[in-house]
């Protein structure tokens, strides 16, 4: 373990010393629109640390909002505390997973205007010796909040096996994944359901993987770009800087590994090489260049909501398309010429 954790610290200085010479320059990669914003600075709360999150880390790290002239502040809150903050206004973006619907469902007006990822990195693993889901029965899986994706992963699998959540099995709630693994490798969890980075430890410690929903194809909104709908009508240039400025931050982080990996790797504290790598493939499957909302991650996530009355609803009232049609076509479509239209 001290053998590999110098390899890698030579790995960074290494790579450090080389962005200084020859690191793409620090700037927009393809014309901008030219755009005032409405708001000069913008709160931004993010769901935890880690490659789903790594572009817009990269893009606050390289200076593509501050350029366009919106200064963004990052804060890591809880997917509860984030909802409650963006009906308060203390924030005014949640990048995030589905606690934009459910406080959307509780009455609240707020809406996608974006999908950075929806296809579901979740994995759920067992301790050892537990190897299948009907194996958990009668037994406790660790998760991050109440209605995030991993509890709609979980409830829509036990309907699949003829099971319930609550009575058949115990979702165990956390903070985030770090608490949810934390829970999980003290023995007093028998199963996780968490995100990379997290997903790569679990699976370095040799805890079997049950289900990898990626694999499964599961299409769920996380993260997704959360907003109060009325913040969005009144700024819809800052908000369109934002998404303009997120996808540098993706193409920087495609186009420049070792430099991602180094913004990985300071904010998510995880000091292991090969960890790093896998947990930055990971991302690099699931970025959407083209980040329009599709209904049907909305639709899953109200059909297997714990709140009866959200199958009922309308997935069009969840999200927004229009600001970032407008900006696939005037940015995004020239950022990655015939990926985007």
């Amino acid at each position: 373990m001290k053998r590999n954790r110098l390899i890698f610290a030579i790995e960074i200085c290494g790579a450090m010393l080389l962005w200084s010479f020859s690191a793409a320059p620090i700037g927009r990669t393809a014309q901008s629109p030219d755009l005032k914003p409405e708001k000069n600075r913008l709160e931004v709360a993010i769901a935890a640390y880690g490659p789903l999150y790594l572009p817009i880390l990269v893009a606050q790290e390289s200076g593509y909002f501050a350029k366009r002239g919106v200064n963004v502040s990052i804060s890591l809150l809880s997917a509860t505390a984030s909802a409650q903050a963006l009906i308060s206004g203390a924030v005014d973006i949640y990048q995030g997973g589905t606690a934009t619907i459910h406080a959307n469902v509780g009455g609240s007006d707020l809406i996608y205007i974006a999908a950075s990822v929806d296809r579901s990195t979740l994995v759920l693993f067992g301790q050892k010796g537990i190897t299948t889901f009907e194996a958990l029965k009668g037994k406790s899986i660790a998760t991050t909040s109440v209605g995030a994706f991993g509890e709609i992963a979980i409830r829509k699998t036990t309907k699949e096996r003829g099971m319930e959540v609550g009575k058949d099995i115990k979702l165990l709630y956390h903070k985030g994944p770090p608490d949810a693994l934390s829970t999980f490798l003290l023995g007093n969890a028998d199963g996780l359901i968490v995100t990379p980075p997290q997903t790569e430890m679990a699976k370095s410690k040799g805890f079997p993987v049950i289900i990898d929903y990626y694999e499964r194809g599961l299409k769920i909104i996380g993260p997704g770009t959360g907003v109060a709908r009325a913040f969005a009508q009144k700024n819809p240039n800052t908000l369109k800087i934002f998404l303009m400025g997120y996808l540098d931050g993706v193409k920087r982080a495609l186009d420049d590994p070792p430099y991602a990996k180094q913004i990985e790797f300071q904010y998510t504290k995880v000091n292991d090489a090969k960890l790093i790598e896998d947990s930055y493939q990971e991302g690099v499957k699931v970025w959407n260049k083209d980040m329009t909302v599709d209904p049907e991650a909305i639709r899953l996530v109200l059909d297997f909501s714990s709140n009866p009355k959200a199958a009922e609803l309308d997935p069009k009232r969840f999200f927004d398309n229009t600001l970032i049609r407008e900006v696939n076509r005037d940015y995004a479509s020239k950022l990655f010429p015939g990926q985007v239209k």
